[in-house]
C-alpha cells in the first residue's frame, strides 16, 4: 500500500533525477537541437539584439526589438561565450530551464497531493516534450516564460505569495501572457489569506515588471511602447485557428485568401477586409474564454487543488483564440497542462505539438496555401479541444479520469508542510497553518 500513497520530496527528486537524462537526450533528437550546429526560428535574431547591446546600441531607441524587455536576461548570457558559440550557448540555457521545470512540476505535484505513479508519468512527459516540439524546443527563448510561471504557482502553493507574485511579474516583462494568470493568483491569495494580501501580491507584481521594463523605457518610452503596440496591431496570422480557418475556405473554393509578408515584427498574415474582421473576433472569443476560466475558478470549492488546472486553462484559451499563433508558444502550455491532470488534455496537446513539426521545413507550401493548411487546421482545433476539456474540467471540479488523490486526514497530518485540507483555510487566512 505504501507505493500507492501519496508521493514525497524524495519521490520528486527521484522522478528528475530519472527524467533528466531523458530529458538532455530528447532535446538532441530534433533538428537543431542540443549539440546540433543548426540553428532555427529567432536565436540568429536574439544574437543580433545581444550583440548590438553590447557595442553600445540601445534596445529599443537604436535597434527596434519585438520582444519585451525581460527577454534580455535570456539573451545576454549566451555572449560570454563568444560569437562563435552563441548558438550552443543559447540552447544549453534553453535546456536548463526546461531541467528545471521538470523539477518545479514535480514539487508541484508534491505540493497537490498527487500518487507517486502519477508523478513519474507526468516526469517522463515533460522529458519526452522536446522530441514531440521538434526544432522549436530550444531555438526560441519561450522556455523561460515557461519556467517562470511553473516557479509562480509553485510559490503560490506554498504559501509564498509575495515571492510567486514577483515571479509571475518577471514572466510578464519576459512575454506578455502571462497577464492571463494575474486574476487566478489573485483570486487564490483573496481565498487564502484575505484582500490585503492580494493587493500587496498586485503590488510586487507591479514593480518587479516596472523594474525591469522601466530602465529600457527610461532612455526611450517611445521605442519602448512602439515594441509593444506593433505586437497588439498585428493582423490575422497565418498559423492562428482563425486564419486556418480562412484558409480552409480557401481551399475549398468559398474564399480567395491573399497571404502578405509582414515588416518591422516579422511575419505572416491575411489581408483584407475578412480577415481584419476575424482578427477582431478572435480577440473578442479570446477575452471571452480567459474570462469565462476566471469566473470558474473564482467558483471553485477547492481553489488550492484547482489552480494549476485554471493556469492550464487560461493559457490555452489565450492561445486557442489568438490572433498570432507561433508554433513555439505551445512552450507555454506543455508544464502547465500536464500539471492540470487531464489525460486528455494532455493527448490533445501532445497531438497538437507532433502535428505542428509536419509543415516546419514546409512553410513555402503553407504561404503558398498548399497541402499544410489541413493540418493547420486540426492543430488548432486541437488545441481548442484542450482548451474546452481543461474549462470544462474546472467547471466540473475535478479533472477527467487522471484524478488528483488527496491523502486521508491521517496522512496529511503527517505531511502538515506540504497540503492543507479545504477546511484550514480560515486558519491559513490568519497564519496558523501556512506552509514554510
Amino acid at each position: 500500500m505504501k507505493r500507492l500513497g501519496p508521493a514525497g520530496v524524495r519521490d520528486a527528486l527521484l522522478a528528475w533525477l530519472v527524467s533528466v537524462p531523458v530529458f538532455l537526450a530528447a532535446c538532441a533528437v530534433p533538428d537543431g537541437g542540443l549539440f546540433r550546429a543548426a540553428r532555427f526560428r529567432d536565436v540568429h535574431i536574439y544574437q543580433g539584439y545581444a550583440e548590438r547591446f553590447l557595442h553600445g546600441h540601445l534596445p529599443y531607441r537604436d535597434v527596434f526589438v519585438e520582444y519585451p524587455p525581460g527577454a534580455f536576461a535570456v539573451f545576454m548570457p549566451p555572449t560570454a561565450f563568444g560569437v562563435s558559440h552563441y548558438n550552443a550557448a543559447f540552447k544549453s540555457l534553453m535546456a536548463l530551464c526546461g531541467v528545471a521545470a521538470i523539477l518545479l512540476a514535480a514539487l508541484v505535484l508534491v505540493e497537490l497531493g498527487v500518487t507517486r505513479g502519477r508523478l513519474f508519468v507526468a516526469a517522463g512527459l515533460m522529458a519526452l516534450a522536446p522530441v514531440a516540439l521538434g526544432p522549436i524546443s530550444l531555438n526560441t527563448y519561450d522556455a523561460w516564460p515557461a519556467l517562470l510561471t511553473a516557479l509562480a504557482l509553485f510559490l503560490f502553493l506554498r504559501g509564498r505569495d509575495l515571492l510567486g507574485a514577483g515571479v509571475l511579474g518577471l514572466a510578464v516583462s519576459a512575454k506578455v501572457y502571462p497577464l492571463v494568470l494575474l486574476p487566478l493568483a489573485g483570486i487564490y491569495v483573496w481565498r487564502r489569506a484575505g484582500a490585503r494580501r492580494v493587493l500587496a501580491a498586485l503590488a510586487v507584481s507591479v514593480v518587479v515588471a516596472a523594474a525591469v521594463v522601466v530602465p529600457f523605457a527610461a532612455y526611450d518610452v517611445h521605442g519602448v511602447a512602439s515594441s509593444f503596440r506593433s505586437q497588439a496591431e498585428r493582423g490575422l496570422q497565418i498559423e492562428s485557428l482563425g486564419a486556418s480557418v480562412l484558409l480552409a475556405a480557401d481551399r475549398l473554393g468559398l474564399y480567395d485568401a491573399k497571404v502578405v509578408e509582414t515588416t518591422g515584427v516579422a511575419g505572416r498574415n491575411l489581408s483584407g477586409s475578412l480577415p481584419d474582421a476575424v482578427a477582431v473576433l478572435t480577440l473578442v472569443l479570446e477575452a471571452v474564454a480567459v474570462v469565462a476560466v476566471w469566473l470558474l475558478y473564482a467558483r471553485a470549492r477547492d481553489a488550492r487543488a484547482r489552480l494549476p488546472v485554471a493556469f492550464a486553462a487560461a493559457v490555452a484559451g489565450f492561445l486557442a483564440f489568438t490572433k498570432v499563433f507561433s508554433p513555439q508558444y505551445l512552450v507555454w502550455l506543455v508544464p502547465l497542462v500536464v500539471l492540470a491532470g487531464s489525460w486528455v488534455a494532455v493527448s490533445l496537446t501532445a497531438f497538437s505539438l507532433v502535428l505542428a513539426q509536419a509543415w516546419f521545413f514546409h512553410y513555402h507550401a503553407l504561404f503558398r496555401l498548399a497541402w499544410p493548411t489541413w493540418l493547420l487546421l486540426v492543430r488548432d482545433l486541437l488545441v481548442l479541444g484542450a482548451f474546452l476539456v481543461l474549462a470544462g474540467g474546472l467547471a466540473r471540479g475535478q479533472p477527467d479520469r487522471w484524478k488528483i488523490r488527496i491523502p486521508s486526514r491521517s496522512k496529511t497530518s503527517r505531511h502538515s508542510g506540504l497540503r492543507l485540507n479545504q477546511e484550514s483555510w480560515t486558519a491559513v487566512g490568519r497564519g496558523a497553518n501556512r506552509s514554510a
